[in-house]
């Protein structure tokens, strides 16, 4: 890979942009509204990258954002991410963040756990907030203490977990209203 690029493509929820260098993808910008703020926001990211073409790697990188998208499912286990300039804590976080599969998910708290850092759930929060890796880390797997689903990273774009999480099969509980606290009630057993 030559220099610093980017490309903007098509998946099931919109115009998606991903950016490369030569340590791999830099970062995953989900679709804004319109694809002109999607580009707008990879250029304040990457300012120094150019639309190009993507190499083969972050060619195999899409095709598997793509196929996650339209829940599907794509294998970005062999993405190569470009790390450089991220806290050594951050990158910890990203890598266990990978680890959980498709149609599962985990509190902040139980990331933390696995960090062997149970104290560091607003660190392990603040991490994913920050997660400039999109679906190929994904921190929309990662709900609050109680499995609430909670707005994606600031530059997530469009797209909630709730609607990530649905797409990938995966059921996060809805938010509580006060009636859900003062009296619950007994939730329909699914069928099997």
């Amino acid at each position: 890979m030559a220099g610093r690029g980017y490309t903007i493509f098509d998946t099931a929820i919109g115009r998606c942009g991903i950016a490369w260098g030569e340590a791999g993808v830099a970062g995953v910008q989900l679709p804004e509204l319109r694809e002109i703020e999607t580009r707008r926001r990879l250029f304040q990211l990457y300012p120094d990258a150019r639309e190009m073409r993507p190499p083969e790697e972050i060619a195999v990188a899409i095709e598997g954002i793509a196929a996650i998208l339209r829940g599907g499912h794509g294998d970005l286990t062999g993405a190569v991410l470009d790390m450089s300039g991220i806290p050594a804590f951050n990158q910890r976080v990203y890598q266990t963040v990978r680890a959980i599969p498709r149609g599962e998910t985990r509190t902040y708290g139980e990331v933390a756990s696995a960090l062997r850092a149970s104290g560091a759930v607003y660190s392990v929060a603040q991490a994913l907030g920050r997660n400039p890796f999109m679906i190929i880390v994904p921190c929309h797997r990662v709900l609050e203490a109680d499995h609430h689903a909670d707005r994606i990273s600031q530059n997530g774009g469009s797209a909630s977990k709730r609607r990530l999480l649905s797409i990938e099969g995966a059921q996060p509980t809805t938010s509580k209203t006060l009636f859900d606290v003062l009296l619950p009630v007994a939730r329909p057993r699914p069928h099997p």
